[in-house]
Protein backbone atom coordinates (compact mmCIF):
# COMPACT_ATOMS: atom_id res chain seq x y z
CA UNK A 1 0.00 0.00 0.00
CA UNK A 2 1.20 3.51 -0.81
CA UNK A 3 2.03 6.14 1.78
CA UNK A 4 -0.89 8.28 0.61
CA UNK A 5 -3.30 5.40 1.26
CA UNK A 6 -1.94 4.83 4.76
CA UNK A 7 -1.89 8.53 5.66
CA UNK A 8 -5.33 9.12 4.18
CA UNK A 9 -6.75 6.13 6.04
CA UNK A 10 -5.26 7.38 9.33
CA UNK A 11 -6.64 10.91 8.94
CA UNK A 12 -10.04 9.68 7.81
CA UNK A 13 -10.18 7.17 10.65
CA UNK A 14 -9.38 9.91 13.15
CA UNK A 15 -12.32 12.01 11.98
CA UNK A 16 -14.63 9.00 11.85
CA UNK A 17 -13.57 8.02 15.37
CA UNK A 18 -14.34 11.52 16.68
CA UNK A 19 -17.76 11.42 15.02
CA UNK A 20 -18.53 7.95 16.40
CA UNK A 21 -17.42 8.80 19.93
CA UNK A 22 -19.58 11.95 19.90
CA UNK A 23 -22.69 9.75 19.92
CA UNK A 24 -21.87 8.50 23.42
CA UNK A 25 -19.46 11.06 24.91
CA UNK A 26 -18.26 14.63 24.55
CA UNK A 27 -16.14 16.53 27.10
CA UNK A 28 -18.96 19.05 27.63
CA UNK A 29 -22.56 19.49 26.59
CA UNK A 30 -22.28 21.24 23.23
CA UNK A 31 -25.65 22.94 23.76
CA UNK A 32 -24.87 24.32 27.23
CA UNK A 33 -24.19 28.07 27.35
CA UNK A 34 -21.58 29.37 29.79
CA UNK A 35 -21.22 33.09 29.17
CA UNK A 36 -18.58 33.74 31.92
CA UNK A 37 -16.21 31.33 30.11
CA UNK A 38 -16.75 32.70 26.61
CA UNK A 39 -13.89 33.21 24.10
CA UNK A 40 -11.32 31.31 26.15
CA UNK A 41 -8.23 30.26 24.19
CA UNK A 42 -7.21 26.58 24.20
CA UNK A 43 -6.35 25.50 27.74
CA UNK A 44 -6.31 22.47 30.02
CA UNK A 45 -10.06 22.56 30.67
CA UNK A 46 -11.12 23.37 27.09
CA UNK A 47 -8.60 21.85 24.71
CA UNK A 48 -9.82 23.89 21.73
CA UNK A 49 -11.08 26.86 23.77
CA UNK A 50 -14.65 28.16 23.93
CA UNK A 51 -16.83 30.15 21.55
CA UNK A 52 -18.71 33.41 22.07
CA UNK A 53 -21.40 31.57 24.05
CA UNK A 54 -18.94 29.71 26.26
CA UNK A 55 -19.53 26.38 24.52
CA UNK A 56 -16.66 23.91 24.38
CA UNK A 57 -15.10 23.98 20.91
CA UNK A 58 -13.72 20.44 21.12
CA UNK A 59 -17.19 19.06 21.78
CA UNK A 60 -18.62 21.11 18.92
CA UNK A 61 -15.90 19.88 16.54
CA UNK A 62 -16.71 16.28 17.44
CA UNK A 63 -20.43 16.73 16.84
CA UNK A 64 -19.73 18.82 13.74
CA UNK A 65 -17.75 15.90 12.32
CA UNK A 66 -20.82 13.74 12.83
CA UNK A 67 -23.00 16.26 11.01
CA UNK A 68 -20.63 16.68 8.06
CA UNK A 69 -20.04 12.95 7.63
CA UNK A 70 -23.75 12.13 7.86
CA UNK A 71 -24.73 14.73 5.25
CA UNK A 72 -21.92 13.80 2.85
CA UNK A 73 -22.43 10.05 3.27
CA UNK A 74 -26.16 10.13 2.56
CA UNK A 75 -25.67 12.56 -0.33
CA UNK A 76 -23.05 10.30 -1.94
CA UNK A 77 -25.35 7.33 -1.36
CA UNK A 78 -28.15 9.13 -3.20
CA UNK A 79 -25.78 9.97 -6.06
CA UNK A 80 -24.58 6.38 -6.40
CA UNK A 81 -28.01 4.79 -5.98
CA UNK A 82 -29.49 6.87 -8.82
CA UNK A 83 -26.46 7.78 -10.92
CA UNK A 84 -24.96 4.29 -11.36
CA UNK A 85 -28.16 2.71 -12.79
CA UNK A 86 -28.60 5.68 -15.09
CA UNK A 87 -25.02 5.36 -16.33
CA UNK A 88 -25.38 1.60 -16.88
CA UNK A 89 -28.63 2.14 -18.76
CA UNK A 90 -27.15 4.85 -20.96
CA UNK A 91 -24.14 2.66 -21.81
CA UNK A 92 -26.35 -0.33 -22.62
CA UNK A 93 -28.49 1.85 -24.93
CA UNK A 94 -25.65 3.82 -26.50
CA UNK A 95 -26.86 6.12 -29.26
CA UNK A 96 -30.53 5.67 -28.45
CA UNK A 97 -33.01 8.34 -27.47
CA UNK A 98 -32.82 7.12 -23.86
CA UNK A 99 -29.04 7.57 -23.82
CA UNK A 100 -29.42 11.08 -25.22
CA UNK A 101 -32.12 11.93 -22.67
CA UNK A 102 -30.01 10.76 -19.73
CA UNK A 103 -26.87 12.59 -20.82
CA UNK A 104 -28.67 15.84 -21.64
CA UNK A 105 -30.37 15.62 -18.25
CA UNK A 106 -26.91 15.32 -16.69
CA UNK A 107 -25.80 18.42 -18.56
CA UNK A 108 -28.83 20.29 -17.26
CA UNK A 109 -28.03 19.41 -13.63
CA UNK A 110 -24.36 20.37 -14.14
CA UNK A 111 -25.53 23.80 -15.31
CA UNK A 112 -26.76 24.56 -11.78
CA UNK A 113 -24.17 24.48 -8.95
CA UNK A 114 -25.15 22.68 -5.76
CA UNK A 115 -25.42 26.02 -3.92
CA UNK A 116 -27.99 27.27 -6.43
CA UNK A 117 -29.93 24.01 -6.16
CA UNK A 118 -29.81 24.31 -2.36
CA UNK A 119 -31.16 27.85 -2.51
CA UNK A 120 -34.02 26.71 -4.73
CA UNK A 121 -34.84 23.80 -2.42
CA UNK A 122 -34.56 26.01 0.66
CA UNK A 123 -36.90 28.58 -0.85
CA UNK A 124 -39.57 25.88 -1.11
CA UNK A 125 -38.96 23.65 1.91
CA UNK A 126 -36.83 25.79 4.27
CA UNK A 127 -33.22 25.48 5.48
CA UNK A 128 -31.96 22.31 7.14
CA UNK A 129 -29.61 19.34 6.91
CA UNK A 130 -32.16 17.26 4.99
CA UNK A 131 -32.40 19.87 2.24
CA UNK A 132 -28.60 20.11 2.12
CA UNK A 133 -28.46 16.33 1.63
CA UNK A 134 -30.98 16.54 -1.22
CA UNK A 135 -29.09 19.37 -2.92
CA UNK A 136 -25.69 17.66 -2.70
CA UNK A 137 -27.22 14.31 -3.66
CA UNK A 138 -28.83 15.76 -6.79
CA UNK A 139 -25.48 17.21 -7.84
CA UNK A 140 -23.80 13.80 -7.32
CA UNK A 141 -26.21 11.91 -9.58
CA UNK A 142 -24.79 13.14 -12.93
CA UNK A 143 -21.23 12.68 -11.65
CA UNK A 144 -21.72 8.98 -11.04
CA UNK A 145 -23.83 8.60 -14.18
CA UNK A 146 -21.05 10.01 -16.37
CA UNK A 147 -18.31 7.99 -14.66
CA UNK A 148 -20.32 4.77 -14.93
CA UNK A 149 -21.29 5.33 -18.56
CA UNK A 150 -17.75 6.16 -19.63
CA UNK A 151 -16.29 3.08 -17.95
CA UNK A 152 -19.10 0.80 -19.14
CA UNK A 153 -18.86 1.82 -22.80
CA UNK A 154 -15.36 0.39 -23.12
CA UNK A 155 -16.46 -2.86 -21.48
CA UNK A 156 -19.36 -3.41 -23.87
CA UNK A 157 -16.81 -3.98 -26.66
CA UNK A 158 -14.92 -6.71 -24.77
CA UNK A 159 -14.98 -10.38 -25.69
CA UNK A 160 -16.50 -11.62 -22.43
CA UNK A 161 -19.48 -9.30 -22.94
CA UNK A 162 -19.92 -10.68 -26.46
CA UNK A 163 -19.87 -14.18 -25.00
CA UNK A 164 -22.54 -13.21 -22.48
CA UNK A 165 -24.73 -11.79 -25.24
CA UNK A 166 -24.30 -14.95 -27.33
CA UNK A 167 -25.37 -17.03 -24.32
CA UNK A 168 -28.71 -15.20 -24.36
CA UNK A 169 -28.29 -12.72 -21.51
CA UNK A 170 -30.12 -9.43 -21.85
CA UNK A 171 -28.66 -5.96 -21.46
CA UNK A 172 -29.95 -5.54 -17.90
CA UNK A 173 -28.51 -8.85 -16.74
CA UNK A 174 -25.17 -8.20 -18.43
CA UNK A 175 -24.98 -4.77 -16.77
CA UNK A 176 -25.68 -6.24 -13.35
CA UNK A 177 -23.53 -9.38 -13.59
CA UNK A 178 -20.58 -8.27 -15.72
CA UNK A 179 -20.40 -4.50 -16.19
CA UNK A 180 -21.06 -3.35 -12.62
CA UNK A 181 -18.47 -5.61 -10.92
CA UNK A 182 -15.82 -4.40 -13.39
CA UNK A 183 -16.49 -0.71 -12.72
CA UNK A 184 -16.90 -1.11 -8.94
CA UNK A 185 -13.27 -0.16 -8.24
CA UNK A 186 -13.65 3.08 -10.16
CA UNK A 187 -16.90 3.86 -8.35
CA UNK A 188 -15.29 3.27 -4.95
CA UNK A 189 -12.51 5.74 -5.72
CA UNK A 190 -14.94 8.30 -7.14
CA UNK A 191 -17.20 7.83 -4.13
CA UNK A 192 -14.30 8.71 -1.82
CA UNK A 193 -13.59 11.86 -3.81
CA UNK A 194 -17.26 12.87 -3.87
CA UNK A 195 -17.42 12.23 -0.14
CA UNK A 196 -14.72 14.85 0.46
CA UNK A 197 -16.46 17.26 -1.92
CA UNK A 198 -19.71 16.60 -0.06
CA UNK A 199 -18.11 17.67 3.20
CA UNK A 200 -16.90 20.86 1.53
CA UNK A 201 -20.35 21.47 0.05
CA UNK A 202 -22.03 20.91 3.42
CA UNK A 203 -19.63 23.36 5.06
CA UNK A 204 -20.33 25.92 2.34
CA UNK A 205 -24.09 25.53 2.65
CA UNK A 206 -23.91 25.80 6.43
CA UNK A 207 -21.71 28.89 6.09
CA UNK A 208 -24.48 30.72 4.25
CA UNK A 209 -27.14 29.37 6.60
CA UNK A 210 -28.61 26.65 4.37
CA UNK A 211 -27.20 23.59 6.14
CA UNK A 212 -27.69 22.18 9.64
CA UNK A 213 -29.51 24.63 11.87
CA UNK A 214 -28.68 25.58 15.49
CA UNK A 215 -28.22 24.11 18.02
CA UNK A 216 -26.70 21.34 15.87
CA UNK A 217 -23.01 22.24 15.38
CA UNK A 218 -21.63 22.46 11.85
CA UNK A 219 -18.11 23.37 10.80
CA UNK A 220 -19.37 25.79 8.18
CA UNK A 221 -21.65 27.60 10.63
CA UNK A 222 -18.81 27.76 13.16
CA UNK A 223 -16.72 29.55 10.52
CA UNK A 224 -19.59 31.94 9.78
CA UNK A 225 -20.02 32.76 13.48
CA UNK A 226 -16.27 33.35 13.86
CA UNK A 227 -15.77 35.73 10.93
CA UNK A 228 -16.40 38.88 13.00
CA UNK A 229 -14.15 37.73 15.88
CA UNK A 230 -11.01 36.59 14.07
CA UNK A 231 -8.94 39.56 15.27
CA UNK A 232 -9.31 38.80 18.99
CA UNK A 233 -10.32 35.10 18.98
CA UNK A 234 -8.61 33.49 15.97
CA UNK A 235 -9.09 29.97 17.33
CA UNK A 236 -12.80 30.21 16.53
CA UNK A 237 -11.99 30.20 12.81
CA UNK A 238 -8.73 28.25 12.78
CA UNK A 239 -10.02 25.13 14.52
CA UNK A 240 -13.07 24.38 12.32
CA UNK A 241 -11.06 25.42 9.26
CA UNK A 242 -8.31 22.95 10.16
CA UNK A 243 -10.94 20.26 10.79
CA UNK A 244 -12.27 20.73 7.26
CA UNK A 245 -8.75 20.73 5.79
CA UNK A 246 -7.69 17.57 7.64
CA UNK A 247 -10.87 15.72 6.68
CA UNK A 248 -10.79 16.66 3.00
CA UNK A 249 -7.04 16.03 2.77
CA UNK A 250 -7.42 12.61 4.37
CA UNK A 251 -10.25 11.60 2.04
CA UNK A 252 -8.39 12.83 -1.06
CA UNK A 253 -5.26 10.94 -0.06
CA UNK A 254 -7.40 7.89 0.63
CA UNK A 255 -8.99 8.17 -2.80
CA UNK A 256 -5.62 8.50 -4.54
CA UNK A 257 -4.24 5.58 -2.57
CA UNK A 258 -7.25 3.40 -3.35
CA UNK A 259 -6.94 4.23 -7.04
CA UNK A 260 -3.32 3.08 -7.07
CA UNK A 261 -4.04 0.04 -4.92
CA UNK A 262 -7.06 -1.16 -6.90
CA UNK A 263 -5.58 -0.52 -10.36
CA UNK A 264 -3.69 -3.68 -11.39
CA UNK A 265 -1.72 -1.82 -14.07
CA UNK A 266 -0.19 0.53 -11.49
CA UNK A 267 0.62 -2.40 -9.19
CA UNK A 268 2.38 -4.23 -12.01
CA UNK A 269 4.33 -1.12 -13.02
CA UNK A 270 5.54 -0.58 -9.45
CA UNK A 271 6.55 -4.24 -9.15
Amino acid sequence: MSRSLILGACLSSLVLLAAAVSFVWTPYDYTALNIPDKLQPPNAQHWFGTDHFGRDMFSMIMVGARTSIAVALVAVGIGMALGVPLGLTAAARKGSALDELIMRGNDLVFAFPSLVIAILITAVFGAGAINAIIAIGIFNIPVFARITRGAALSLWEREFILAARVSGKGAARISAEHILPNVANLLIVQGTIQFSLGILAEAGLSYVGLGAQPPTPSWGRMLADAQTMVSFAPHLALIPGLAIIVTVLGLNLLGDGLRDWLDPRIRVART
